[in-house]
Formats: C-alpha cells, structure tokens, sequence
C-alpha cells in the first residue's frame, strides 16, 4: 500500500495546512483530535471539513482517537512520556478500539489519508501512535508533512 500522512497545525495558517495537505495528494483528512474545536481561525470542525471540501479533500472525525484531558494536560506541561502512558492505556477502551478499526478501514480506501492534530512534532502528539497502529496493520510507511509556519 502506499503511505498514511500526518500533520500539525500548530503555529500554521489553515491555507498553509491545506496546501501541504493538496499537495501531498491526500484525498481523506481524518482529525484524531477529541474535541475539534479551536481558538486558532480554520481549525473548528465544521470550517475545517468545508475547506478541505473546497478543494475535494474528505474529512472525519474520530473523538475516540482523541487524547483526553489528562493526556492533554500532560502535553501542554511538557511530559511527553506521560502523554504517551495516558494514551496507550486510552488506546485499551472498547471507543478507541472502534475507532482505530475505523481508521484502519478508512487508511485501506483508494485515497491517502492524513491525521490531523494540533502539535507541531508528531513525536510530541498522539497521532504518531495512532499512525503507528494503523501502519501495523495496513503495512503503510508513515510520512510527517510540514506546512510552512510563518506564525512560528
């Protein structure tokens, strides 16, 4: 099979997102965040999917691949390692196990998927394991994309 995409928006634009999203010809973007709502303008769910629809990119949203509170508190502190317990042990509930089964459905499709978060390194975010699980079990490479930052 070919490659699964991942991205973060952080310190990007939303068009800077998308064209780095185009360009790599992805067709689905799915969001793995578990809420997909943000303070950054673009990034809230419902103009997010109606941009990438504007340039024929699919959307979905999967709130169960999502990291919570605590994983997330854990992030903005830095502690990475923590992060990655919180979410491993999340990974285990019968939500996010349903969710991972449809990713992996949704990355075995005819187009590339990309997962989208909002940290800037994918070492520092849950959608690099998430990536990982479903690159176990699909035998896709993982690809990082960069969009240019010109807020970072």
């Amino acid at each position: 099979m070919s490659e699964i995409f991942t991205i973060g928006y952080e310190g990007a634009t939303q068009p800077n997102v998308l064209d780095a999203v185009e360009a790599a010809g992805v067709g689905l973007v799915i969001d793995v965040r578990a809420i997909a709502a943000s303070r950054r303008a673009g990034f809230s769910k419902t103009v997010l999917s109606s941009s990438l629809a504007e340039r024929g990119i699919g959307y979905a949203h999967l709130r169960s691949l999502g990291t919570p509170k605590p994983g997330r508190d854990a992030a903005r502190r830095g502690d990475i390692a923590e992060l990655h317990r919180i979410f491993d042990a999340h990974m285990h509930t019968p939500e996010a196990a349903d969710g991972l089964e449809r990713a992996i459905a949704l990355a075995g499709g005819d187009r590339p998927v990309c997962l989208l978060c909002f940290e800037h390194t994918p070492e520092g975010c849950h959608r690099l394991p998430v990536a990982e699980r479903i690159a176990a079990r699909t035998g896709q490479t993982i690809s990082h994309l960069a969009p240019a930052r010109p807020l970072g």
